[in-house]
């Protein structure tokens, strides 16, 4: 189990700390155009965010797809 858990850049990052990270590198204004949620585009804030990210599976996903591929960028 270890070994799969090496391939995933997301394994012991929470929820909270892809949002924040992505939040400081693009900002509400860019993050809500990469990804048409409403969270990201009407009075945006990390708290409400992850309320909506934790409920909502289609976004989540959304939302750790970008940040894997931003992950290098923040390195």
């Amino acid at each position: 189990m270890e070994q799969k858990q090496a391939n995933n850049p997301l394994h012991g990052i929470t929820l909270q700390k892809v949002v924040e990270q992505l939040v400081d590198y693009y900002g509400f204004d860019t993050l809500g155009e990469l990804i048409k949620i409403k969270c990201f585009n009407e009075n945006p804030s990390v708290k409400s965010s992850l309320t909506f990210l934790r409920k909502t599976d289609w976004a989540r996903k959304k939302v750790e797809e970008l940040y894997i591929k931003t992950l290098p960028k923040f390195q």
